[in-house]
This record gives structure tokens, C-alpha cells and sequence, in this order.
């Protein structure tokens, strides 16, 4: 169970680390739409676990590790925006959200 505290810092990040990744979008990953859909934050505030829907013509996984590649850009961009607000920027572990790809499955599959 988060606290409201943890809750509080999750939106935080996910908002501006969306608007970190719209603008890293125009020039490091064209064609893409990287959408920050879920933070989760430890207790201790040291690591945020942040989920990624990837939408674009081209592979995810190359995306995703060019972004795993740009983490501390990410991270000290982010640090920039949230400096004021937070002692400790957390470390950021990038997943890929995949529930829409699995929702969309399962809407195939009641269709056929």
C-alpha cells in the first residue's frame, strides 16, 4: 500500500517525465510516442519503477534501449524540473507497459 506521500511523488514524476519524453521524442526518437503510463516509487523514495507504452512504425526494443541509454539525460532532466521539490532524485528503472498490446488480444480473440 503507497503512501500519499509515495502517490503524490509517483504523479509528479509521470507528468513531467511525459513531458521530458515529448520533447526527447522530436529529436532523439522520431516516429515515436513514448507515454508514461504508471510510476511506482519505493518507500524510500530511491527508486522509481516507471512504466512506458511505446507507439511508432519500428521495433520497441530498439527504442527501449536507446532510452535505457539516454537514462541519465532522463534522470537529470528530471532533476532539473523536480530539484525543488524532492532532497533525492530516485533512480529510474524503465519497463515496457504492454497492457494495451494484451488487451487488444483478448478483444480479438472475443471478436473470433
Amino acid at each position: 500500500m503507497e503512501s500519499t506521500r509515495q502517490q503524490k511523488i509517483s504523479r509528479l514524476i509521470q507528468k513531467d517525465l511525459g513531458e521530458i519524453f515529448r520533447l526527447l521524442a522530436r529529436d532523439n526518437f522520431p516516429g515515436f510516442l513514448i507515454t508514461v503510463t504508471k510510476v511506482n516509487i519505493t518507500p524510500d523514495l530511491s527508486l522509481a519503477k516507471v512504466y512506458l507504452s511505446l507507439f511508432g512504425a519500428g521495433s520497441k526494443e530498439d527504442i527501449f534501449s536507446r532510452i535505457n541509454a539516454h537514462k541519465k539525460e532522463i534522470r537529470h532532466q528530471l532533476a532539473l524540473r523536480v530539484g525543488k521539490q524532492m532532497r533525492v532524485i530516485p533512480e529510474l528503472a524503465f519497463f515496457i507497459d504492454d497492457s494495451l498490446d494484451y488487451i487488444e488480444n483478448i478483444d480479438n480473440l472475443l471478436k473470433s
